[in-house]
């Protein structure tokens, strides 16, 4: 934090302290790019196509709200992380089309591509979701099948006689 002068010494100064929930997203930076800001996700084979505006916290994928999509609690709560890393559940309208893979991959993908949607919409949370892990993409792929072999690792069975 800077040091300032005050000219005056019987000038006191006072610093309100931030608010815990904020009512409304903060102003962006940047222009979007036809009313939406876009990030796009990936994890495993799937691929997650993000887009945010400011809103009334509508969360809607693939055409279906949050809960119909990922019936699992752990998707859920993956996919709604970077907003909880920001404090901002329910200030963004968030529309996202994923394809590929399963669940948990999918989930995967829309947790990356919702937080660089947030990144491109306001720089300063990138401070945030970096801390909570949410803009490092996970390299983790499905090893290939090997000739000669029944999967990745499994060999046909052995017989000695």
């Amino acid at each position: 934090m800077a040091e300032t002068k005050i000219d005056n010494p019987d000038t006191q100064v006072t610093e309100q302290a931030p608010e815990s929930q904020p009512k409304t997203a903060p102003k962006s930076t940047r222009e979007p790019k036809g009313g939406y800001w876009w990030g796009t996700g990936r994890r495993k084979s799937s691929v997650a196509r993000v887009r945010i505006k400011p809103g009334s916290g509508k969360f809607v994928v693939n055409k279906k709200q949050l809960d119909d999509y990922f019936k699992r609690e752990q998707d859920r709560k993956a996919v709604m992380a970077p907003l909880k890393a920001v404090n901002a559940e329910k200030l963004f309208d968030i529309f996202i089309n994923v394809k590929g893979g399963g669940t948990t991959g999918q989930s995967g993908a829309s947790l990356l591509g919702i937080a660089r949607a947030l990144k491109n919409y306001d720089d300063s949370y990138v401070q945030m979701l970096r801390d909570g892990g949410h803009l490092t993409r996970d390299p983790r792929m499905v090893e290939r099948k090997k000739p000669g072999q029944r999967g990745a690792r499994r060999r046909f069975q052995f017989s000695k006689r």
